[in-house]
């Protein structure tokens, strides 16, 4: 366990170093592709009720996903965190204009407010389609690496004790953030796949 801790705090090391050095173009130019490889995806276009992060500066921009799921009249769901614990619950996202609304938290994301009970928690109600995953590294067997906090595992275990049962997840990733491998523990929840630019 001490062991694979160790493992996966050196490879986000390693990762942000990488994903570091890449220019605002070229994290602009990737985060595009993937954009438009998400939604000619079968899964996305078939999908009603999607849940999508708000990006960080080093990880795939997805504000032109956003846009995208509103044009087309899908449902969208942003994630809130819970400082205190690794509890954090998807919410309705009304617009576009409604993300500007929305709090900054001390780690710099755009959320619904705490005392927010407006809106409606995607579990609630007819529960998701599709997960839109962030993530600091990834291969291609399914294996992610968070931020150590859990939160998206902790979700998808909560997901699966919903009617609807799991939604399929997919990551988006720049290139730099692709790994051979993945040391994972058993609270590791497996990602269904992971878009990026490849040779294609």
């Amino acid at each position: 366990m001490a062991a694979t801790r160790a493992a996966k705090q050196a490879l986000r090391k390693e990762i942000k170093r990488r994903v570091a050095l890449l220019s605002e173009q070229e994290k602009h130019r990737q985060s595009l592709i993937v954009c438009q490889k998400l939604i000619r995806h079968p899964k996305y276009v078939a999908a009603k009720r999607i849940a999508v992060f708000l990006s960080m500066n080093d990880e795939v921009c997805t504000e032109e996903i956003i846009k995208n799921i509103f044009k087309v009249g899908k449902s969208c769901f942003i994630p809130r965190y819970e400082h205190s614990s690794n509890h954090m619950d998807m919410l309705k996202l009304n617009s576009i204009e409604d993300m500007a609304t929305l709090p900054k938290t001390s780690w710099n994301i755009l959320q619904p407010a705490e005392d927010d009970g407006s809106r409606e928690e995607a579990l609630s109600a007819g529960g998701l389609d599709l997960i839109l995953m962030p993530g600091l590294g990834f291969d291609l067997s399914g294996k992610r690496l968070g931020r150590g906090k859990g939160f998206y595992d902790t979700y998808l275990e909560r997901c699966f004790q919903h009617p609807k049962g799991k939604p399929h997840t997919i990551a988006l990733a720049y290139k730099e953030q692709l790994c051979q491998d993945i040391p994972v523990d058993d609270n590791d929840v497996l990602i269904d796949e992971v878009l990026y630019e490849d040779e294609q």
